[in-house]
């Protein structure tokens, strides 16, 4: 699956969102991290995939970024 969240530019996501869904059991495929900054420069989008077997691992990785405190969406 793929997945994206956003936050601030200065958060270290491209860091912070494969160490969470690390964290909560799911293995991250460390080649598909790429990163957007917004137009302005303040916030940025990083895209990963990673392996879930069902939808429970897929909403628990939505549930872990959601639960750090620098990102904001993920979709």
């Amino acid at each position: 699956f793929e997945i994206t969240a956003m936050g601030a530019a200065n958060a270290d996501l491209q860091t912070a969102i494969p160490h969470e869904l690390a964290k909560a059991g799911l293995t991250v495929l460390h080649e598909t991290v790429s990163s957007r900054q917004s137009s302005a420069g303040r916030f940025v989008s990083v895209s990963l995939s990673f392996k879930a077997d069902s939808r429970a691992e897929y909403e628990a990785a939505h549930n872990a970024l959601r639960a750090h405190p620098e990102i904001k969406w993920t979709i």
